[in-house]
């Protein structure tokens, strides 16, 4: 099924309205969707690189607004929606841990997580459940996803086609660099107020017990 519904999505980016099917499905993939929009992104930036950025800031912009759907579920939903909606994606048991340290680094978690393959909908969700404030959330959300998404545009835009075979094989070192200089800033903030070990017990311990 999931297979299935890969291909009916990736069947989108040949559309003529091809730049709305992308916003969709960036936007439902930050709240609900199991399928992440990184693919149709490519595709349709294989086809027309000239408009690669303007392709990848659609992508963030839904996103981010999709983030907020996601907010929206676990701040006012969690109990009626947000519960069946982890378990149907099978995260039910990562929810207590992202709660952890979400309540522990706030904005911080959401730029460094939200920028690597850990699912985007899950921490949407777990910051509307703890109320995080809206502000950090909308503001950490767009330094993710921009990272997330214009690399793919900016690498496009810059080498045309001939960059695919480079992203297919390298993107996610090239996303892990970018990630590595914002965990970096944050371990040297953390070790200096010397909180860093004792969030990181409090969150191994909530990983044990929702284990």
């Amino acid at each position: 099924m999931l297979r299935r519904l890969y291909e009916w999505t990736m069947e989108k980016a040949a559309h003529r309205h091809a730049v709305w099917w992308l916003a969709l499905f960036a936007f439902v993939e930050a709240s609900f969707f199991p399928i992440p929009p990184h693919p149709l992104l490519g595709l349709m930036c294989l086809a027309e690189p000239k408009k690669a950025l303007r392709f990848a800031a659609v992508a963030t912009i839904a996103s981010v607004l999709g983030g907020l759907l996601g907010y929206a579920i676990g701040w006012g939903l969690y109990d009626s929606v947000g519960t069946q909606l982890l378990a149907a994606l099978g995260m039910t048991e990562s929810f207590p841990v992202a709660a952890c340290y979400l309540r522990e680094y706030g904005a911080e978690i959401i730029m460094i997580k939200g920028a690597t393959p850990i699912p985007f909908k899950l921490l949407t969700i777990t910051a509307g459940f703890i109320h995080m404030n809206l502000v950090s959330f909308v503001l950490a959300s767009i330094v993710s996803r921009a990272i997330s998404f214009m690399i793919v545009g900016v690498l496009f835009r810059l080498f045309g086609a001939p960059i695919k075979r480079f992203i297919d094989k390298y993107l996610g070192l090239v996303t892990i660099g970018f990630v590595v200089l914002v965990v970096g800033g944050f371990i040297a903030i953390t070790m200096l107020s010397g909180g860093g070990d004792k969030a990181s017990d409090k969150c191994s311990a909530a990983a044990v017990q929702a284990a």
